[in-house]
């Protein structure tokens, strides 16, 4: 098979590069290792920025995204109790977030890639990249027979348990990671939204996060143990403590309903630094991971992709290698950023240690501050919503 750009990962990075390359008349195969089904259900990120909206809607896949999505133009931060609105939208220009799950995004970009004639291939295994520094070469399986894929560049868009970074010899990536002592449980459920706009509560227990998916669903977590299991949690002691970490003294009440789904995931941060080697180039979560506290990670992918199309059609159109030379640079200063903001976040409403009496001191502080000071706030709502320059 012979293609301009082999696209490895059918989430939201690689489907909406595919997409990006094909409004610029640029071919794009996309393997994914996954079924249409799974990647199609998997319930991931919801908060998306402003800038990852407008791009959506300008090419061409915001309609269903229009139609149904949630826009808030505030974020609540719960701590002692009481209950403390950001208002985020004042603060940043007009911008605001919009809730749409990303299992949505991907059900759309799959869709208009279909419709367009896209190539991909769901169900692919024993993928390897080959020849990353001359005309590279994608080897895989594929219905059980063997297959490879020629083409100019590829896209690493398979996250970080994927096989683009591994590719890249150890000596010329540098990876930055930490890890941090704690996991969120998160669920979603059959009960209607309790509030209005997304709620971050800082507790003596652990943070808590009340989001949202539709009207009728709702999508919260709850700090835990990074080794904590599963089956520690039956659905009454997630909904009592629920109820006790995101408690208020004004009567609020937390409304219940069957739990669809449950999951644990630990929490860290990691940085490739480059991006790219050779003809390889990676995007979203192949190349960072940040705490989802700060609500950063498809969006980061979008931003990616975002700065790759471009790159890619200025190459293609005229031979003009500056754009993908400076795509590592590019991208990474607002990784950084966005990395920065997720930590802060992250720090700020969570229990880290039991027996650490001065860092909760410190986090009320914070809390205080950003509820008390309009420069404070407006940091983290030009941040929360997406920095339109880095």
């Amino acid at each position: 098979m012979r293609t301009q750009v082999a696209i490895v990962g059918a989430g939201p990075a690689g489907l909406l590069l595919s997409h990006l390359l094909h409004l610029q008349g640029i071919e794009s195969v996309v393997l994914e290792r996954r079924t249409r089904a799974y990647v199609e259900s998997r319930v991931r990120a919801g908060v998306l920025e402003q800038g990852t909206v407008d791009l959506l809607i300008a090419s061409g896949v915001g309609e269903r995204l229009e139609r149904e999505r949630m826009v808030h133009h505030g974020i609540e931060l719960r701590f002692a109790r009481q209950r403390h609105r950001i208002p985020i939208s004042d603060l940043a220009g007009g911008r605001a977030i919009t809730i749409y799950g990303q299992q949505e995004v991907v059900k759309d970009l799959i869709r208009a890639r279909l419709d367009a004639g896209g190539q991909i291939l769901f169900g692919v295994e024993d993928l390897t990249l080959h020849d990353l520094t001359a005309a590279p070469v994608v080897r895989f399986r594929h219905g059980g027979e063997p297959h490879e894929v020629r083409g100019d560049f590829v896209a690493g868009c398979d996250g970080g348990q994927g096989v683009s970074r591994g590719a890249i010899p150890t000596e010329a990536i540098t990876v930055y990671e930490r890890r941090y002592p704690f996991a969120w449980l998160g669920i979603l459920a059959a009960a209607p939204p309790s509030t209005r706009e997304v709620v971050y509560a800082h507790h003596e227990r652990g943070f808590a996060l009340h989001s949202m998916r539709s009207p009728q669903v709702s999508r919260l977590y709850l700090q835990c143990a990074p080794d904590d299991r599963i089956e520690h949690w039956p659905e009454a002691r997630i909904w009592e403590e629920l109820r006790t970490r995101l408690a208020t003294d004004d009567g609020w009440t937390l409304a219940e309903g069957p739990i669809l789904e449950k999951s644990i995931t630990p929490l860290r941060s990691l940085v490739t630094e480059p991006m790219q080697y050779g003809t390889l180039f990676l995007a979203g979560d192949a190349a960072h991971i940040v705490p989802p506290t700060g609500a950063k990670g498809l969006n980061l992918a979008v931003a990616d992709v975002r700065v790759l199309a471009e790159a890619l059609t200025a190459w293609y159109r005229s031979g003009e290698r500056r754009l993908l030379d400076a795509y590592s640079t590019t991208c990474l200063r607002r990784v950084w950023r966005a990395e920065h903001f997720s930590w802060w976040m992250t720090w700020m409403l969570h229990r880290q240690d039991e027996d650490d009496r001065f860092l909760p001191r410190l986090q009320l502080s914070q809390l205080h501050y950003l509820c008390s000071s309009v420069a404070a706030a407006t940091t983290l709502a030009e941040n929360y919503v997406g920095l339109e320059t880095v």
